[in-house]
């Protein structure tokens, strides 16, 4: 077996050309930004955003053939400054020489900011074309200093048509090791696969391997099944793909779609989220983008989290499913939420305000004789419950109106009311003038 057979499946089925890339339309297609730099052999300084399995690294190595580059990579899991200093060391090496130098650095969101500075200075003398790769959003996690000085590209999961032919390449590249597949298996392969080209042809390589020792003359569903066993789809419990599903999920909410909510929520359950998390999530959805619209989402929201608590997993799943359903079939209204978000910001720039004396309590004889509450009116003593036109606000400051209920569910008969009540308040106002 030759050196390149003993190689991985995915190390060997790496593209040599930039046409062997399979996806990422909107960057190699014609006219696209990395076509139009391997076409015209000129390189700028990048970041790779990407899950993993997309092809940042080949990208790198790619355009740094085009341009005849001295390729150095790194790895932010394994390099320090010493192995900074180095590479920095061989490019300069590499230019005394009359060459060029593309830098790689893999997961470059794991270095910390001193260690990215470290990179600024040869960027901006041309030392370096600088390519980061990493799977978190860059906006985040990489210095701000470092994103001014280099353009970022997003590269999408690939598709089922990509990863397909991806898959036939490697059968066809490699017989003699291939095992037929059948339509079932190859399509399940692509699913699990969630986009990952290196995670896809690591299955099918495993795949193969069995098939061949238990003298397996075609995969179908169930070898594969009984080979490969429960497999979880991409998830990364702190990174973009986690944050992006919750975003889903509530925007589904939001977006009163039950039967995508379900789908999301499902969708991360069978990531290996953990469903309290979860439950936290909701608890916010239901105060955000339900409110007073109607108040018994949040009481069954709290309620589902307890009885997740007490059940646990999966029976405890379900209780949490029934809050995600009723949240998205509820009446929405984030008008709690504006109203408090305005009163936080409204008091943050506004200065201490005394609380106005007919407001204050008296517990004490000083209180009393300073007239501490001696005009406030007990509004249960007065028409209605209600002390038209007395004040709330400090002395001074003009009332706010920052709650402004919506015309859905509960809230609607909450405006009607306190529509009312301003009536009430303008009647007293226009009695004492």
């Amino acid at each position: 077996m030759s050196g390149e057979a003993r190689a991985p499946l995915a190390e060997r089925m790496r593209p040599q050309h930039l046409d062997e890339v399979v996806g990422q339309e909107h960057l190699l297609g014609p006219g696209k930004p990395l076509r139009v730099a391997w076409e015209q052999g000129r390189l700028f300084s990048m970041i790779l955003w990407g899950p993993p399995g997309v092809g940042k690294t080949t990208l790198a190595r790619l355009l740094a053939q085009a341009v005849g580059a001295r390729f150095i990579a790194l790895s932010a899991v394994m390099a320090g400054v010493k192995e900074i200093r180095a590479a920095i060391d061989e490019a300069r090496a590499e230019r005394e020489r009359g060459g060029t130098t593309v830098l790689f650095v893999d997961e470059v969101h794991r270095f910390n900011k001193a260690q990215q500075d470290a990179f600024l200075h040869q960027v901006e003398e041309g030392l370096v074309t600088f390519i980061g790769a990493t799977t978190e959003n860059p906006s985040f996690e990489v210095n701000s200093a470092l994103l001014s000085r280099t353009t970022v590209l997003r590269l999408e999961p690939l598709d089922a048509t990509a990863l397909t032919t991806l898959l036939a390449r490697a059968e066809a590249r490699f017989p003699e090791e291939a095992v037929p597949l059948d339509d079932a298996a190859r399509a399940m392969l692509v699913e699990l696969a969630d986009g990952d080209a290196r995670r896809l042809l690591n299955d099918v390589e495993w795949l193969w391997q069995a098939a061949r020792a238990r003298g397996q003359a075609v995969i179908d569903v169930p070898f594969a099944r009984s080979v490969m066993g429960e497999r979880l789809r991409r998830f990364d419990k702190g990174g973009d793909a986690f944050y992006d599903q919750i975003s889903a999920l509530h925007k589904a909410v939001r977006g009163s779609d039950p039967d995508a909510a379900l789908y999301w929520f499902v969708r991360m359950l069978d990531g290996g989220a953990d469903p309290l998390y979860l439950g936290r999530r909701i608890v916010r959805m239901a105060s955000e983008d339900v409110g007073l619209a109607d108040p018994r989402s949040l009481t069954l929201a709290l309620d589902a989290c307890a009885a997740y608590e007490r059940l646990g997993s999966p029976e405890g799943e379900l209780a949490l499913a029934e809050a995600v359903v009723y949240l998205a079939c509820a009446p929405k209204s984030n008008a709690v939420y504006l109203a408090y978000n305005a009163a936080r910001a409204f008091v943050r720039q506004d200065g201490s305000r005394p609380v106005p004396v007919h407001l204050r309590n008296a517990p004490t004889r000083l209180m009393k004789e300073l007239g501490f509450g001696k005009t406030y009116r007990y509004p249960h003593d007065e028409p209605e419950g209600y002390a038209a036109g007395e004040r709330y606000f400090p002395d001074g400051m003009a009332p706010q109106r920052w709650y402004r209920p919506v015309e859905r569910g509960l809230e609607a008969k909450i405006r009607a009311k306190l529509e009312h009540l301003r009536e009430l308040d303008a009647q007293a106002q226009r009695r004492r003038s």
